[in-house]
């Protein structure tokens, strides 16, 4: 995952003005924006060869493939498999000078049930409580996002709080 992080960096930060975009969008709850910008870079930088790997690793690919993403906002605070509640987020994110804090569990969509996969992904942030630790450290705005892949598409589903 480590591989796909760096070179992510590389490829996204020749494009800032659309990488602040993603941030904004992702920190305000704007679907629209994470969706066709998160689709965009997928659809411009992967091939569907990248995904072919068993079933249980097609998952990680797009964690490492955001993660590399959100790496570019040096201002936040961005984890990866940090344990909250009740097992491990796949993706935290803390902005502290505004008090708002993301939790993003990714999955990968079976025969495309985007939509399916995407309210999994919720479902499984709130029975396992992956926003406790957000809670804990005083966040006031807290932003779950679960958000599903096939191959090049994205589809998001967000549920906040406070």
């Amino acid at each position: 995952m480590t591989q796909i992080q760096d070179w992510m960096q590389a490829v996204v930060r020749k494009d800032t003005m659309e990488l602040d975009r993603f941030c904004e969008a992702l920190k305000d709850g704007d679907l629209s924006v994470v969706e066709s910008v998160f689709t965009s870079w997928l659809e411009r930088t992967v091939s569907i060869r990248d995904t072919a790997v068993r079933k249980d690793l097609k998952e990680n690919f797009y964690h490492g493939f955001l993660l590399g993403i959100l790496r570019y906002q040096t201002e936040w605070n961005v984890f990866s498999n940090l344990e909250s509640g009740e097992g491990y987020t796949d993706i935290m994110i803390e902005i502290l000078p505004e008090k708002i804090g993301i939790v993003i569990k990714m999955k990968y969509a079976e025969k495309g049930k985007l939509e399916e996969a995407c309210q999994a992904a919720i479902e499984q942030i709130e029975e396992k409580d992956y926003a406790a630790r957000l809670s804990e450290e005083g966040m006031e705005t807290i932003l779950s996002y679960g958000i599903a892949c096939f191959r090049k598409q994205c589809r998001t589903v967000l549920k906040k709080e406070k």
